[in-house]
């Protein structure tokens, strides 16, 4: 793996990750809270597994009509986006709980979704978080064949409309897993990530194929066997599953980092980025619609983006609590904290984004 190294010459920088680390800790200790989940956490679990659970039993034991279940399918696609965001996201990164078996066993809820647990603690947790929108490293905004979502990256002349079109291809995030992941392992095995870390490449390929397999029997081949729907019904409820749950996961992901005021640094030719991570992680991410309950709640905090890169080892249900001691202590040190005040702010500003680098000039 490429190594980076985050380096500044700036005193201040060194100044403001020390004043932030003590001023979110001080935050935690003069409550006497964890910093993992609590109980507001465990009760979402249950309301976003419930989404995605019920709705699929009611269709496998229950005399709905085409129509019903195709918009139970919806409501799995919702649920199904809920715990991606909401469970498995803090699970994934050993937030969920301060027991280990416990994080493992809710970050294996990627599973249910159709995904791998270990390619994705790879892809987002060491990749995008170690390496934030620098190209080439971070996966989330690397080259894509149809979306130009980084502004180092080739462009063609049909991404001038990226900005129309994009939201269809998100549509697609969770159904492209489906297949894509084979090819990301391969990946990983072949450079090496795998083995460091201390995974073994041949189980990680079999467990892949393994519940890939289960999964598609569980979510197609139940349904085909157990209803009375005839199989291009059963794919259409699937897709519709997968189409809504992408739509949701991938325009939320991309407006926490492609937005206007993100940076999309480059190493020099000493692989160094000149500041300091923290820094870094401030200045490639974004914050939106803090004071909108719902979304904080339904997202698991992906809106609230700056404290979940700066840290990542603290579970999204404090980030709110502790969004305005970052924003303070960044303004004392003079770094921009950016923040999209409204959801429509966000969406309009990662339209414009997009708009932007799907031009030549770019």
């Amino acid at each position: 793996m490429k190594i980076v190294k985050f380096i500044s010459s700036d005193p201040l920088q060194k100044q403001f990750g020390h004043a932030l680390r003590n001023n979110v800790n001080a935050y935690f200790e003069s409550r006497g809270i964890s910093t993992r989940g609590n109980s507001a956490l465990y009760l979402k679990t249950i309301a976003m597994m419930s989404i995605y659970i019920v709705p699929f039993l009611i269709i496998l034991f229950a005399p709905v009509g085409k129509g019903s279940a195709l918009l139970l399918a919806i409501l799995m696609g919702i649920g199904e986006a809920g715990i991606g965001m909401s469970v498995m996201h803090d699970a994934a990164h050993g937030v969920y709980s301060g027991k280990k078996w416990v994080n493992t066993l809710f970050a294996s809820s990627m599973y249910m979704l159709g995904g791998s647990t270990f390619n994705w603690k790879i892809q987002h947790n060491i990749l995008h978080h170690r390496f934030t929108n620098i190209f080439e490293l971070d996966q989330d905004i690397g080259t894509r064949s149809v979306l130009r979502l980084c502004s180092h990256a080739p462009i063609n002349k049909y991404q001038r409309y990226q900005n129309i079109y994009a939201f269809f291809l998100y549509g697609l995030f969770t159904l492209s897993k489906l297949v894509t992941e084979f090819a990301q392992l391969r990946q990983y095995n072949k450079s090496g990530i795998t083995k460091e870390q201390r995974h073994e490449p041949n189980i990680e390929t079999i467990k892949l194929v393994v519940s890939k397999a289960l999964y598609l029997f569980i979510i197609i081949g139940l349904p085909i066997l157990l209803t009375s729907f005839v199989w291009w019904q059963v794919l259409l409820g699937f897709a519709a599953i997968h189409v809504t749950a992408g739509i949701i996961m991938g325009t939320i992901f991309q407006m926490a980092h492609v937005v206007e005021g993100t940076g999309q640094p480059l190493p020099d030719s000493n692989n160094i980025i000149k500041n300091e991570w923290m820094v870094q992680q401030l200045q490639t991410t974004s914050d939106f619609a803090r004071n909108n309950l719902f979304l904080n709640w339904y997202v698991g905090g992906l809106n609230f983006q700056i404290e979940h890169h700066l840290f990542p080892n603290i579970s999204h249900i404090h980030y709110r609590s502790i969004a305005p001691i970052v924003e303070k202590t960044a303004q004392e040190y003079g770094f921009v904290y950016n923040l999209k005040p409204t959801f429509w702010d966000a969406l309009i500003s990662h339209v414009k984004r997009l708009k932007t680098l799907g031009r030549l000039e770019a």
